[in-house]
């Protein structure tokens, strides 16, 4: 009659792995309630944590979960629950984890008839409303956890990638606002050949150290020679952090989705711990407020609580 789930946080993009590649965080994530109505159809009944529509149509939550039923023989209706705890905007999947979990906890009322793989394609349906275009990059670590790539949509064909056990990740979230139309609008419509082969080789080497858990590997391939270059200036002070959190020891830095959050990836706690203090004591530079989360990759995605 009633479920209650976590939906977790998500990075994308991974430098090198742009609209492909993605991971799912453990400790930072939402909670949505889903209960059996007698009323037909979906109603949204309570959302906290957050300024958004209760109208079902606008809201992506509501736009998954209507996906997830349509052309389904139910007899009783599904009242939701949203308790936000990802910021909106924070560039960490926040409509992802809505999207996702719309679709995870309708699924499990009406009696599990699709698999986390198969949800991925309703959760892109509310994803959508909020970006503009159905994409996974988000939705699929929310649902499949680890890490996950999207090797294309047509058919839909996403790869979940166990995460290696030492890997931590740390994210700094600059209260600033980047609008995802913003961060598109300066990307060149082109890209160099040679950059172009410097950036499938980094996707390729970062897919293989992930497998391998070979960790050197995947610091020399967490760079980003296409997006990152004209992306960088929309964050303050995003050049000084990088360079900082690499010399603490990360892996790899890099611009977390759209941004504005940044994101570090660490081979084991403690440098990871390092890695998140040396971050704040940065960013304590600038007038802008600021959090930190220090997360180990989530292998599970959405689950029931």
């Amino acid at each position: 009659m009633e479920v209650r789930i976590f939906c977790p946080a998500t990075i994308a993009n991974l430098n090198c792995g742009f609209d492909v590649m993605g991971l799912c965080l453990e400790n930072i994530g939402d909670e949505m309630i889903f209960r059996k109505i007698t009323t037909k159809g979906i109603q949204i009944t309570n959302i906290t944590g957050a300024d958004l529509p209760y109208e079902v149509s606008k809201n992506v939550a509501g736009v998954a979960a209507l996906a997830v039923i349509e052309n389904r023989d139910i007899d009783f209706g599904i009242a939701i629950e949203i308790h936000k705890k990802i910021k909106a905007g924070s560039g960490i999947g926040s409509s992802s984890a809505s999207a996702a979990g719309a679709a995870f906890g309708v699924n499990e009322l009406i009696g599990r008839p699709f698999s986390k793989k198969e949800l991925i394609h309703f959760a892109m349906k509310g994803e959508a409303l909020a970006s503009g275009s159905e994409h996974a990059d988000n939705v699929a670590p929310c649902l499949l956890g680890g890490f996950t790539l999207v090797r294309g949509y047509n058919p839909l064909d996403v790869i979940k990638i166990t995460s290696p056990e030492k890997i931590y990740a740390v994210v700094l979230h600059p209260h600033i606002e980047v609008k995802t139309a913003d961060a598109r609008a300066v990307l060149e419509p082109t890209i160099p050949f040679q950059k172009a082969i410097t950036q499938w080789g980094n996707l390729g080497g970062l897919i293989a150290g992930l497998y391998t858990e070979d960790y050197s590997l995947i610091g020399r391939s967490l760079q980003d020679v296409v997006v990152e270059p004209f992306r960088k200036h929309l964050i303050p002070h995003f050049d000084k952090v990088k360079e900082i959190v690499l010399q603490e020891g990360a892996l790899g830095c890099g611009i977390s989705g759209a941004g504005p959050s940044i994101f570090a990836i660490c081979e084991g706690k403690q440098i990871a711990e390092t890695v998140a203090v040396a971050m704040k004591n940065e960013y304590s530079k600038t007038k802008i407020t600021f959090d930190v989360y220090l997360s180990r990759v989530n292998d599970k995605g959405v689950t029931l609580l």
